[in-house]
């Protein structure tokens, strides 16, 4: 494989981010871009990536081309501060050729949460596209959900990123709060309206997909309350669409 530059994006990830970076140290470089932490981010990130910087909030798809950019090689791996590669991940990009025939390489993430790795519902396996060639791929500007616009194939890993997105239920609860409102706001841009029939259907049709369909139902509690709260989510948004429609001149 090509040597690699991992970029990480950052804003008060004391709690991750040195086991993110411990999890990539294998590679080229390692970039970090911190919009302004007030907790020790910074001082855990400098001994172990080989450039820190701090760049104000541009969004997060112009936050990580920032990053990128800043890359001295081409190939790309971006990476979450809640995140780590994990060694069968590690060997199989090691494994690449010289010259990969595709453009970008999509992994598998799985989430710890309540106590277990969640292989069921939505979470699992969110297959996400992270490693890629710059010159053939950039983050879109969505406001919630960004993704790589990529000119090339995407192929698959099946290596896993280990994901610790939440320490309890609270700041799930609260970054559901923060995300559904992003994405109320995305869907008014896009010219989605909010019906009474979305506010009593798509929420119930998430639970149902992720509990059933999606085999949360094998995970116990947990998987019935990250079948709950995908509901809940699904509900939030259009609840605060419909709260934009209201409000709107």
């Amino acid at each position: 494989m090509p040597p690699i530059s991992v970029i990480l994006i950052t804003k008060d990830a004391a709690a991750h981010v040195e086991r993110a970076l411990q999890s990539v140290a294998w590679a080229a470089e390692r970039i970090v871009v911190d919009c302004g932490s007030r907790d020790a981010t910074l001082a855990l990130a400098e001994p172990l990536a080989t450039r820190v910087e701090t760049h104000p909030w541009a969004g997060y798809g112009a936050q990580k081309n920032h990053a990128a950019s800043l890359a001295r090689h081409d190939w790309v791996l971006s990476l979450d501060a809640d995140e780590a590669i994990t060694e069968t991940l590690r060997d199989q990009i090691a494994a690449l050729p010289t010259n990969p025939g595709a453009a970008a390489f999509r992994m598998p993430r799985v989430t710890w949460y309540l106590g277990r790795w969640m292989r069921t519902t939505d979470w699992y396996p969110d297959r996400a596209v992270r490693l890629y060639d710059r010159r053939r791929a950039h983050w879109d500007d969505r406001p919630v959900h960004e993704s790589l616009v990529v000119s090339g194939d995407v192929a698959d890993l099946g290596g896993e990123i280990e994901h610790r997105p939440y320490a309890d239920v609270a700041q799930h609860l609260a970054r559901m709060n923060h995300y559904t409102t992003l994405a109320a706001a995305q869907m008014q841009a896009q010219g989605r309206e909010a019906r009474a029939w979305h506010l009593l259907l798509h929420p119930l049709a998430a639970f149902l997909r992720n509990y059933v369909a999606r085999g949360g139902f094998r995970d116990g509690a947990p998987g019935l309350i990250v079948s709950m709260l995908g509901g809940v989510y699904v509900l939030q948004k259009y609840v605060k669409l419909w709260e934009r429609q209201r409000q709107a001149p």
